[in-house]
């Protein structure tokens, strides 16, 4: 699983450009679940959460030209470095 956080003043502009992120990562290969969410404590802090089928098919896509595309056209939108985390499944489940 993957838990990318982003930290923004442009907060319209960059849920736009993540949600279409979004969409396009849900088409990719091994994709299981893919979430947006955006912080209902701080202003302007989202969240994207992927399930993948395998470290390969999430690897795949962090080298995909969806996630180039969509990390050079938010980088100039954001606070800091985003916080990308790679989690292992202890209990998770997803439902159909």
């Amino acid at each position: 699983m993957v838990i990318m956080r982003f930290e923004t003043d442009h907060l319209a502009e960059t849920t736009n450009r993540l949600s279409a992120y979004v969409v396009a990562t849900r088409g990719h290969a091994g994709c299981r679940n893919v979430d947006f969410v955006g912080s209902a404590i701080v202003e302007g802090r989202l969240a994207i959460v992927q399930k993948w089928e395998s470290v390969e098919d999430q690897q795949a896509h962090f080298d995909s030209e969806d996630m180039v595309s969509m990390a050079r056209d938010i980088s100039p939108l954001l606070r800091q470095t985003p916080d990308i985390d790679l989690y292992d499944g202890l209990s998770m489940h997803d439902l159909n």
